[in-house]
């Protein structure tokens, strides 16, 4: 059996694999441009500029976590679903947690990290913590796991986090065709940005920040 870490790198290459074969179909829309590779575009915010062209990610900042040939993927910081309870965010039939009835009624704030994969939860963390799910990206930590989650619900998780569903990804040379298009700029990936301050607020100092990979 792979362990945990591998797995949810195939996954993530599933993810990937799939999308590619859907855009290939495509190709032809006006809306796609194949770009040129940047490998450097990974461990940076993706910020939109005012001339994205996709209304759900405007004004958007997106933590880029893996960026190769194959694609990419990342998680949108600074959107903001609301207060779930954590009851609503587990599977029914889990009973792995059976006795925890008053933390599953516990209400924790939600991300929406991007249109792909919108029944996962991916849990964005700091790096001080780390559970038998968490893959460390550079600056910031990701979890999968039902453990982590009720202990954010507990205030005994990561010290900082985000509860994001969905992803964000594209196909080969898709996201470069999107930034030659100038739809997005790059900006260094700030942990207390991620982490504090308002959904608009995020969007605003990322931009400020930005620069354009040549």
């Amino acid at each position: 059996m792979l362990p945990p870490k591998k797995i949810f790198k195939y996954i993530f290459l599933f993810l990937l694999i799939n999308l590619s074969s859907s855009l290939q179909a495509t190709d032809h829309s006006v809306n796609y441009l194949k770009g040129k590779f940047y490998e450097s575009v990974k461990d940076n915010f993706l910020v939109a500029t005012n001339q994205m062209r996709d209304p759900k990610f405007k004004k958007t900042v997106i933590t880029i976590l893996e960026n190769d040939e194959n694609g990419a993927w990342g998680l949108v910081i600074n959107k903001t679903i609301g207060l779930v309870a954590l009851k609503d965010l587990i599977n029914p039939s889990e009973n792995l947690y059976s006795d925890k009835k008053n933390i599953k009624s516990k209400k924790i704030p939600i991300y929406w990290g991007g249109p792909v994969d919108r029944n996962r939860i991916f849990i964005l963390h700091s790096n001080e913590y780390e559970s038998e799910s968490t893959i460390k990206f550079n600056k910031i930590s990701v979890s999968t796991d039902l453990k982590t989650l009720f202990k954010i619900a507990e205030n005994k998780g990561p010290k900082n986090n985000l509860v994001i569903v969905g992803i964000s990804s594209w196909g080969p040379g898709q996201l470069e065709g999107e930034m030659e298009r100038e739809g997005w700029v790059l900006s260094e990936i700030k942990t207390d940005l991620i982490f504090k301050g308002k959904d608009l607020e995020k969007w605003k100092k990322a931009i400020k920040n930005s620069f354009i990979k040549l």
